[in-house]
């Protein structure tokens, strides 16, 4: 369980949505005396969209739902996708952000705002990734 990795997660509110590996902590802390990581997820991905679609429509669609949580490694699926340097999630999302309600309702706008663009456009950060297609996607099962 390294920085980067893309998981599904297992048990809780959030079973069976897929999540990224921001921080890790394989010792546990004071507070969580168990191994975890602070993952940031899609809770709510994007929709499908076809080409006769109005362009408000297509913004629309193109909203995404993001979380973030600290995790059990126990409740966590590694998958064999790792996420590149291009989404910097470590410099929106810290341990002091996720303390205080107020900044962590920005810490999210921030997030959607960033995940947002990244999947609307793939171009702009350089080659496209399969981890990062992945991540956009519904999990079916």
């Amino acid at each position: 369980m390294k920085k980067g990795r893309v998981v599904i997660l297992t048990a809780g509110r959030q079973a069976g949505k897929k999540a990224v590996i921001v921080k890790q902590n394989d010792e546990g802390r004071k507070d969580k005396k168990f191994a975890h990581a602070l993952v940031v997820g899609v809770e709510r991905p994007p929709r499908r969209v076809i080409k006769s679609m109005s362009k408000k429509k297509i913004d629309r669609k193109c909203r995404l739902k993001p979380f973030v949580k600290f995790v059990n490694y126990n409740h966590m699926m590694p998958t064999r996708f790792v996420m590149k340097e291009d989404m910097d999630f470590k410099s929106i999302v810290t341990d002091e952000r996720m303390a205080n309600a107020e900044t962590r309702k920005t810490m999210k706008a921030d997030l959607k705002a960033m995940l947002q663009s990244r999947y609307v456009k793939p171009e702009a950060a350089g080659e496209k990734q399969a981890a990062a297609d992945f991540l956009f996607k519904k999990l079916r099962f």
